[in-house]
Protein backbone atom coordinates (compact mmCIF):
# COMPACT_ATOMS: atom_id res chain seq x y z
CA UNK A 1 0.00 0.00 0.00
CA UNK A 2 1.36 3.44 -0.91
CA UNK A 3 2.29 5.68 1.97
CA UNK A 4 0.31 8.91 2.21
CA UNK A 5 2.50 12.02 1.98
CA UNK A 6 1.99 14.67 4.61
CA UNK A 7 0.91 17.98 3.13
CA UNK A 8 3.20 20.88 4.01
CA UNK A 9 1.78 24.23 5.07
CA UNK A 10 3.35 26.02 2.10
CA UNK A 11 1.84 23.55 -0.38
CA UNK A 12 -1.51 23.78 1.43
CA UNK A 13 -1.36 27.60 1.17
CA UNK A 14 -0.64 27.48 -2.56
CA UNK A 15 -3.44 24.97 -3.22
CA UNK A 16 -5.97 27.06 -1.28
CA UNK A 17 -4.94 30.24 -3.10
CA UNK A 18 -5.78 28.71 -6.50
CA UNK A 19 -8.87 26.83 -5.29
CA UNK A 20 -11.62 28.23 -7.58
CA UNK A 21 -13.95 29.59 -4.84
CA UNK A 22 -11.01 31.60 -3.45
CA UNK A 23 -9.31 32.46 -6.72
CA UNK A 24 -12.40 33.90 -8.39
CA UNK A 25 -13.51 35.77 -5.28
CA UNK A 26 -10.17 37.56 -4.91
CA UNK A 27 -9.21 35.64 -1.76
CA UNK A 28 -5.51 34.97 -1.22
CA UNK A 29 -4.01 32.87 1.56
CA UNK A 30 -1.00 34.96 2.59
CA UNK A 31 0.50 32.47 5.02
CA UNK A 32 -0.01 29.28 6.96
CA UNK A 33 2.52 28.54 9.67
CA UNK A 34 4.49 25.27 9.34
CA UNK A 35 2.71 23.91 12.45
CA UNK A 36 -0.76 24.79 11.05
CA UNK A 37 -1.47 27.02 14.05
CA UNK A 38 -1.74 30.37 12.25
CA UNK A 39 -3.20 31.46 8.92
CA UNK A 40 -3.48 34.91 7.32
CA UNK A 41 -5.90 35.66 4.48
CA UNK A 42 -6.56 38.73 2.29
CA UNK A 43 -9.64 39.61 0.25
CA UNK A 44 -9.07 42.20 -2.46
CA UNK A 45 -11.92 44.47 -3.47
CA UNK A 46 -12.53 44.06 -7.20
CA UNK A 47 -15.25 44.14 -9.82
CA UNK A 48 -16.12 40.47 -9.23
CA UNK A 49 -16.75 40.77 -5.45
CA UNK A 50 -18.11 44.31 -5.17
CA UNK A 51 -21.74 44.70 -4.17
CA UNK A 52 -24.30 47.22 -5.45
CA UNK A 53 -23.01 50.03 -3.19
CA UNK A 54 -19.33 49.46 -4.06
CA UNK A 55 -18.21 47.61 -0.94
CA UNK A 56 -17.24 43.98 -0.38
CA UNK A 57 -19.95 41.41 -1.07
CA UNK A 58 -20.80 39.79 2.27
CA UNK A 59 -20.57 36.28 0.83
CA UNK A 60 -16.94 36.90 -0.14
CA UNK A 61 -16.16 38.18 3.36
CA UNK A 62 -17.65 35.03 4.83
CA UNK A 63 -15.92 32.78 2.28
CA UNK A 64 -12.49 34.14 3.20
CA UNK A 65 -12.99 32.84 6.74
CA UNK A 66 -14.96 29.69 6.03
CA UNK A 67 -12.57 26.72 6.03
CA UNK A 68 -9.72 27.82 8.26
CA UNK A 69 -10.77 26.81 11.78
CA UNK A 70 -11.80 23.37 10.58
CA UNK A 71 -8.56 22.92 8.60
CA UNK A 72 -6.27 24.13 11.40
CA UNK A 73 -7.97 21.95 14.00
CA UNK A 74 -7.98 18.95 11.64
CA UNK A 75 -4.28 19.31 10.84
CA UNK A 76 -3.36 19.61 14.53
CA UNK A 77 -5.51 16.78 15.89
CA UNK A 78 -4.56 14.37 13.14
CA UNK A 79 -6.34 11.43 11.54
CA UNK A 80 -7.75 10.02 14.80
CA UNK A 81 -10.37 12.80 14.97
CA UNK A 82 -13.38 13.74 12.87
CA UNK A 83 -13.57 17.50 12.33
CA UNK A 84 -16.49 19.22 10.58
CA UNK A 85 -17.89 22.72 10.27
CA UNK A 86 -21.13 22.78 12.21
CA UNK A 87 -22.48 26.34 12.33
CA UNK A 88 -21.53 29.91 11.53
CA UNK A 89 -22.54 33.49 12.29
CA UNK A 90 -21.41 36.74 10.73
CA UNK A 91 -21.93 40.30 11.90
CA UNK A 92 -21.17 43.08 9.42
CA UNK A 93 -19.71 45.98 11.40
CA UNK A 94 -18.52 48.52 8.80
CA UNK A 95 -18.27 48.67 5.00
CA UNK A 96 -15.21 47.05 3.45
CA UNK A 97 -13.96 49.56 0.88
CA UNK A 98 -10.49 48.15 0.22
CA UNK A 99 -8.51 45.02 0.92
CA UNK A 100 -9.61 43.22 4.10
CA UNK A 101 -7.71 40.67 6.18
CA UNK A 102 -8.40 37.83 8.60
CA UNK A 103 -6.00 36.01 10.91
CA UNK A 104 -6.53 32.68 12.66
CA UNK A 105 -4.48 31.63 15.70
CA UNK A 106 -5.00 28.14 17.16
CA UNK A 107 -3.49 28.02 20.65
CA UNK A 108 -2.18 25.14 22.74
CA UNK A 109 -4.94 25.88 25.27
CA UNK A 110 -7.71 25.49 22.66
CA UNK A 111 -6.21 22.21 21.41
CA UNK A 112 -5.92 20.90 24.97
CA UNK A 113 -9.54 21.93 25.59
CA UNK A 114 -10.71 20.08 22.47
CA UNK A 115 -8.74 16.96 23.36
CA UNK A 116 -10.21 16.99 26.86
CA UNK A 117 -13.76 17.51 25.55
CA UNK A 118 -13.42 14.65 23.06
CA UNK A 119 -11.77 12.16 25.40
CA UNK A 120 -13.38 8.72 25.41
CA UNK A 121 -15.17 9.35 22.12
CA UNK A 122 -17.33 12.27 23.25
CA UNK A 123 -18.25 14.90 20.68
CA UNK A 124 -17.47 18.58 21.14
CA UNK A 125 -18.99 21.65 19.55
CA UNK A 126 -16.38 24.39 19.83
CA UNK A 127 -16.79 28.05 18.81
CA UNK A 128 -14.01 30.17 17.27
CA UNK A 129 -14.11 33.93 16.69
CA UNK A 130 -12.41 35.88 13.89
CA UNK A 131 -12.41 39.56 13.04
CA UNK A 132 -12.14 40.68 9.42
CA UNK A 133 -10.30 44.00 9.38
CA UNK A 134 -9.40 46.70 6.87
CA UNK A 135 -5.76 47.66 6.32
CA UNK A 136 -6.11 50.45 8.92
CA UNK A 137 -7.40 47.99 11.54
CA UNK A 138 -11.08 48.96 11.28
CA UNK A 139 -13.27 45.96 12.01
CA UNK A 140 -15.36 45.12 8.94
CA UNK A 141 -16.99 41.92 10.19
CA UNK A 142 -16.98 39.46 13.08
CA UNK A 143 -17.30 35.80 12.17
CA UNK A 144 -18.05 32.92 14.54
CA UNK A 145 -17.55 29.34 13.44
CA UNK A 146 -18.63 26.24 15.34
CA UNK A 147 -16.57 23.13 14.76
CA UNK A 148 -17.75 19.58 15.51
CA UNK A 149 -14.94 17.35 16.78
CA UNK A 150 -14.95 13.72 17.89
CA UNK A 151 -12.38 10.95 18.13
CA UNK A 152 -12.93 8.35 15.44
CA UNK A 153 -14.35 5.06 16.57
CA UNK A 154 -11.89 2.20 16.51
CA UNK A 155 -14.09 0.23 14.08
CA UNK A 156 -13.96 3.01 11.47
CA UNK A 157 -15.12 6.57 10.95
CA UNK A 158 -18.78 7.41 11.32
CA UNK A 159 -20.45 10.72 12.02
CA UNK A 160 -22.98 11.30 14.78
Amino acid sequence: MARKRKLTASTFRRVLSVWPPFLFAGIRVLSISPDFRTAKVRLRLGRMNRNYVGTHFGGSIFAMTDPFWMLLVMQNLGPDHLVWDSAAEIEFVSPGRGDVFAEFHLTDDRLAEIRELTAEGKKALVWFDTEVVAADGTVVARVRKQIYVREKRRGGPSAD
